[in-house]
């Protein structure tokens, strides 16, 4: 007996929309289709049709989630298979490796970008000889097998790791059983060296999103005495000393992170002074004694999931930002950063604005940045661009 085929009706269930007009965004959510008849598994492959019976495209369903349907394709000849799978992701590869040419700058970088590289739900990061997978659907959870079998043939040898977060895995109705962390690696960024430690509690200890960005802060700060708030595992301290700084100092809440950092900054033969400390306290502090930097990087982690807590998010950048200004000489630069996605660019310059009014100070914006070209962002998912990387000179 021949399997059907994924565009054979009696193989693919079909979810109808409760509009006549195309979704304009691959996310749909549960509100705006009409539920099947019969019980779907969260997951499944369907064909979707507007209210007047028209291919839409096919995508992963789940009654479960608020995101009912993730579209995949808008093309009918199109089946969601291995075979589709395996040509999104060397699609994506071949966006890094010839057009990016991230080998020759990086060994870390993102390999699949979810919705930007049009695979709704996946997320792939590589340190050296490790790909991290993080699955956000239980449609791409499916196909694991298919994503790591097509993710070796790009890079032999590799070992994998793949996790999802428990929320996630809440939320979506799937069991991600993750293997044992793989042992630490070193990475290589613009010819300097970093620890990665994909899954042992830090993320991975090194966040590929900034390269750019660590290279931009670094050429502004030669000569310059730094400070990297929320520093993390001392990413923008160590470019900016390897750069020429005057001297760089980190501070993080974070004990276990911080080993990491001066493991990095001794890693490079780098002199810089990490503290841990609550940023408030310690910017409170530090301009009590009237202490000076005249490069500023405040990179905070995501203030929050939840769209009703984003006035607090914005209140809480505010605070930290106002701080950072007391710390900072006029002609000082600081660049501030956000990367919870729910915060949109403009809210965050307008908080900036009033952090200047408030100040008395004027900050001239250089440069809005956001995360490297291997974080790509679909014209039709604004979601995808999280990070914002504004760089400012402070009057």
């Amino acid at each position: 007996m021949n399997t059907p085929s994924p565009q054979d009706p009696a193989a693919q269930p079909r979810i109808r929309l409760k509009s006549d007009r195309a979704p304009g965004h691959p996310w749909v959510w549960s509100a705006q289709v009409y539920k099947p008849e019969q019980r779907l598994p969260p997951g499944s492959v369907v064909e979707v049709v507007d209210s007047k019976d028209r291919f839409v495209g096919r995508a992963f369903w789940n009654g479960h989630a608020r995101i009912a349907l993730r579209l995949l394709t808008s093309d009918p000849s199109e089946a969601i298979d291995a075979d589709w799978i395996a040509a999104r992701i060397a699609r994506a590869v071949q966006l890094r490796r010839e057009l990016l040419h991230l080998d020759h700058a990086s060994d870390a970088w993102r390999v699949v970008h979810s919705e930007g590289d049009g695979l709704s739900g996946l997320v792939v990061d590589r340190y050296a000889d490790i790909l991290v997978i993080e699955y956000f659907a239980a449609g791409m959870w499916k196909f694991r097998e298919a994503i790591h079998t097509a993710l070796l043939e790009h890079f032999p040898g590799a070992r994998l790791y793949w996790f999802a977060e428990s929320h996630v895995q809440k939320q979506e109705s799937f069991d991600c059983r993750s293997p044992e962390p793989p042992a630490p690696v070193e990475v290589h960024e613009h010819g300097l060296a970093f620890h990665a430690a994909p899954g042992l509690g830090h993320k991975t200890g090194f966040f590929a999103d900034q390269r750019e960005n660590r290279r931009r802060f670094a050429e502004f700060a030669r000569g310059r005495r730094v400070l990297d708030l929320c520093c993390n595992s001392g990413g923008f301290a160590v470019h900016a000393m390897a750069a020429g700084a005057r001297e760089a100092v980190g501070v993080d809440m974070d004990a276990g992170i911080l080993e990491i950092a001066r493991a990095n900054a001794a890693a490079n033969d780098l002199a810089i002074d990490f503290q841990q400390a609550d940023i408030f306290e310690w910017l409170r502090e530090a301009a009590a004694r009237g202490e000076q930097y005249d490069a500023v990087i405040l990179d905070p982690a995501k203030l929050t999931r939840d769209r009703n807590k984003v006035f607090d998010a914005l209140k809480k950048y505010f605070a930290m930002n106002r701080l950072a200004l007391d710390v900072i000489p006029p002609g000082g630069l600081l660049l501030t950063c956000s990367c919870t996605g729910l915060v949109a660019e403009a809210d965050f310059l307008e908080m900036l604005r009033r952090v200047a009014l408030n100040a008395g100070r004027e900050i001239q914006v250089l440069q809005v940045a956001g995360a490297g070209a291997d974080h790509p962002v679909r014209a039709d998912v604004p979601e995808g661009r999280y990070l914002k990387a504004v760089f400012c000179r402070v009057e």
